[in-house]
């Protein structure tokens, strides 16, 4: 086959791009790289303002967007969201699964509900709609992107200034679901690959990084910075389009380096 260009290699035009977790922070920037390189979006979150606000604001930047209100922490919700999105847009060939919580507590003192409530959104929400949206689209096509969101808490363990058990433990169980889930799909020709975030000023990460202090925290970067409203959309695209086409089963830390001090 001839090469393609570069251009044509990142375009996703034609292509229906469902964001969990959308209409804020980490998401919203991810649905705006994926929108800016021609991709249909679907937004996804708890909230309904939040979500008609983020639709006007992708809208006003020329991506043809829309959303539906879910709460992927329930099970019923997230196959709603598989159902609706496919009827509505006839095609998931995207899945940024990026919904998430926290919780901050000692290890010896963390509630059993807290804990279930962040592994039943960061990894059991991103299995069922992940197998939803396989089954209903991605395995008959014989073609798929799924772009599951860990983090470098899932990497290591935590200074003691940070005790977030559950979320660590959650984003450590997304990076095997990556991997696992890739090796079994790779025969549908569906690519599964997981992003590693460091700390960016998202509304989750704001009060830790207010409470540590925001210099202190880029100190610890290579690169002296905590992430911004851009450095997210390069590997997204990259993991979403024809460029990565022979990547998956892989991690990418996106972290100005903290894990290459921390040791990854």
């Amino acid at each position: 086959m001839t090469a393609r260009s570069i251009q044509k290699l990142f375009d996703l035009t034609g292509k229906v791009a469902l964001v969990t977790g959308g209409s804020r922070g980490l998401g919203l920037q991810m649905a705006h790289a994926l929108g800016e390189a021609g991709a249909k979006v679907m937004l996804s979150s708890r909230k309904a303002d939040d979500l008609e606000q983020a639709v006007a604001e992708l809208q006003d930047a020329g991506i043809d967007a829309r959303w539906i209100a879910a709460d992927c922490s329930k099970e019923e919700d997230t196959r709603r969201l598989a159902t609706e999105t496919l009827e509505r847009l006839g095609a998931v060939d995207i899945l940024v699964n990026n919904a998430g919580a926290s919780w901050g507590a000692p290890a010896e003192d963390h509630p059993v509900e807290a804990w279930d409530k962040v592994m039943n959104l960061n990894v059991r929400g991103y299995f069922i709609l992940a197998q939803q949206i396989a089954r209903a689209y991605m395995i008959p096509k014989k073609a798929g992107r799924i772009i599951n969101i860990a983090s470098i808490a899932g990497l290591n363990g935590n200074p003691p200034e940070m005790q977030t058990l559950a979320y660590n433990t959650s984003k450590s169980a997304v990076i095997g679901f990556t991997h696992t889930l890739a090796a079994e799909w790779g025969k549908y020709n569906i690519n599964v690959n997981a992003i590693c975030p460091g700390f960016f000023m998202t509304k989750m990460a704001a009060g830790l990084i207010k409470s540590i202090g925001e210099e202190k925290m880029a100190s610890h970067a290579p690169l002296g910075r905590l992430g911004d409203d851009e450095d997210l959309k390069g590997v997204t695209l990259l993991y979403a389009s024809d460029a990565g086409k022979h990547i998956t089963g892989q991690w990418l830390a996106i972290d100005g380096g903290v894990s290459v001090v921390l040791g990854a």
